[in-house]
């Protein structure tokens, strides 16, 4: 599919799919509003929490596949969280979860792994903020640790 020059820049395509594609913060953008009510309320607030605790995060879409549309991710220095929704939960899975501290209790799910652990946040359920900060910080510095120490052999 040939694209417009102008057009380029507004809707990158994929060399694998070259079928136009969003960026991963409009697709995040459009599953909020899709989603309304309080899973939709509740991902733009951590949404914001996590751009609050580390401004340099970057968002991304990751595995799309033919029976699933992908998932968000929240990276910096490797991925830091995903944002998934359910019917009855908004989940945020931390890819180094388990290694992660926790003195706030904040991970309530996929406890028994040993890389992810997971917050399940139910509706009505109020968010720890500053607890919430201190995790994305802590799972931040553990990505930036782990890229500057070499690889073993």
């Amino acid at each position: 599919m040939t694209l417009y020059p102008a057009l380029r820049s507004l809707y990158p395509v994929s060399m694998k799919n070259p079928a136009v594609t969003a960026s991963a913060p409009s697709r995040i953008d459009r599953k909020i509003e899709e989603l309304g009510a309080w899973r939709g309320q509740m991902l733009a607030r951590v949404r914001n929490l996590i751009h609050a605790a580390d401004p340099e995060i970057v968002e991304e879409w990751k595995w799309p596949r033919a029976t699933s549309p992908g998932v968000q991710a929240f990276s910096h220095g490797g991925i830091v969280c995903t944002g998934e929704t359910y019917k009855s939960v908004v989940k945020l899975t931390f890819a180094k979860g388990a290694s992660l501290p926790d003195p706030a209790r904040l991970f309530n799910s996929s406890l028994e792994g040993n890389a992810r652990r997971a917050i399940d946040i139910h509706e009505g359920d109020q968010v720890n903020e500053p607890a919430l900060k201190a995790l994305i910080r802590a799972a931040v510095t553990l990505n930036l640790q782990s890229k500057s120490k070499p690889a073993r052999k």
